[in-house]
């Protein structure tokens, strides 16, 4: 039923586009991937070779336009623990074997307003918040209904309701690693572009009340601002920076009655080839009950804090991460297009203890040929307070039309 109202609203507002001609575009994409993960207290090695595919057709007329996508995920070699089959003696690689539904949508476009209805991606700001966590295979998306207007130049407001959030754990999903979580989920940015940078204030109310995901207690409302610009320094070096502070707590069911700070300073400086980063990000902890703290369960956490993967959740006494990394990158080198080599070095320790979690190297490889993506990706998590020694691997190459 909410799939019928939501579409009837789109095409009640774009009713006079559909009697011009219709043009179709065709939707290909595919992916192949190897991760290898080595994690101390595990009695085997993960090794998952998976195959991604996705394909569908987005039909337009006028101002509105229709898209269906279908996703496969196949795994070629499965020594690894997928989160849902099988016992955990190997490290999770969070890509278990697929079909389903990815995008459903409706689409009305215009210069001032795009209104959107059905199942689709939703990524806002850095997806630090709200995201569709692309580089796992399933990737997330939302049953949802999004307006976003933009009424005068600089000024932008998008905001969108979600009653499912559909996970990377598929149709297999179950217990806490569900297909789909249902909820009363709203999402909203108002944003405007200052000679600075662009200014957007939030609002992230998340509904995770289900039993299953409940235990995790997940539900939460966070309000924030975010300032995100970059300038020239001159003809060949120019900066970027973000600063962000969010307040998060309790919501819906939650039974912890909490308060706890997001807190982001992130700059980036670019100059012949050449790209230096430095942060330093909090996801803080409550001053009231232990073990609750700062909590981002639909954004794009890969991301964030490191690849390895260790604060997807965060834990109970939050994490501070200071982090610097830099990257070269070529044009053309032979075949190969945008050539890049990149590593990052993160400091893990805890907001509300004196306590060192512990360090992470990223390192990142890539380059294109033709319409392929090529990369190889590197992680090491050395364990000093939280989770053990991992090493993790990939090797991947996306395609495109």
């Amino acid at each position: 039923m909410k799939y019928l109202l939501a579409s009837a609203a789109v095409l009640a507002v774009a009713a006079p586009a559909c009697a011009r001609d219709i043009t179709l575009k065709p939707v290909a994409e595919a992916r192949l991937r190897y991760e290898h993960v080595d994690q101390d207290g595990l009695s085997k090695e993960a090794d998952a070779l998976t195959i991604r595919a996705r394909a569908g057709l987005t039909a337009t007329s006028g101002a509105i336009s229709a898209t269906v996508v279908g996703q496969g995920t196949l795994a070629v070699v499965d020594h690894y623990y997928d989160g849902l089959n099988g016992a955990a003696i190997r490290p999770l690689v969070a890509d278990p074997q697929n079909i389903a539904l990815y995008v459903a949508q409706l689409q009305y476009r215009s210069k001032a307003i795009t209104l959107t209805a059905g199942r689709q991606k939703i990524a806002l700001d850095d997806e630090r918040f709200v995201g569709n966590v692309g580089f796992r295979d399933n990737a997330q998306t939302f049953d949802a209904v999004r307006a976003e207007l933009a009424p005068i130049k600089g000024l932008k407001m998008d905001v969108a309701y979600a009653w499912s959030v559909r996970t990377i754990w598929g149709v297999d999903g179950i217990g806490a690693r569900q297909q789909a979580v249902s909820g009363d989920n709203i999402f909203a940015n108002l944003s405007y572009a200052t000679p600075i940078g662009t200014m957007t204030g939030f609002a992230y109310l998340v509904d995770q009340d289900e039993a299953a995901v409940q235990a995790f207690r997940l539900s939460s409302q966070t309000y924030g601002v975010r300032l995100a610009g970059g300038r020239a320094l001159s003809k060949t070096m120019k900066i970027g920076y973000q600063l962000s502070y969010a307040r998060q707590s309790d919501y819906h069911a939650n039974p912890n009655a909490y308060d706890a700070d997001y807190w982001l300073a992130d700059a980036t400086l670019e100059m012949k080839g050449w790209k230096l980063n430095g942060g330093y990000e909090v996801l803080g902890a409550s001053d009231g009950l232990p073990f609750t703290s700062f909590q981002t369960p639909l954004g794009t956490n890969f991301k964030f804090q490191g690849w390895a993967d260790k604060f997807l959740t965060t834990p109970g006494n939050g994490v501070r991460d200071l982090y610097v990394g830099g990257s070269y990158g070529w044009k053309q080198m032979g075949p190969l297009v945008g050539v890049a080599l990149g590593a990052s070095w993160h400091r893990f320790d805890a907001d509300r203890l004196n306590q060192h979690y512990g360090n992470e190297i990223d390192i990142l490889a890539s380059a294109k040929v033709r319409k392929a993506m090529l990369s190889i990706r590197y992680a090491h998590y050395d364990a000093s307070a939280l989770a053990t020694n991992t090493d993790k691997l990939w090797l991947q190459a996306d395609w495109a039309i």
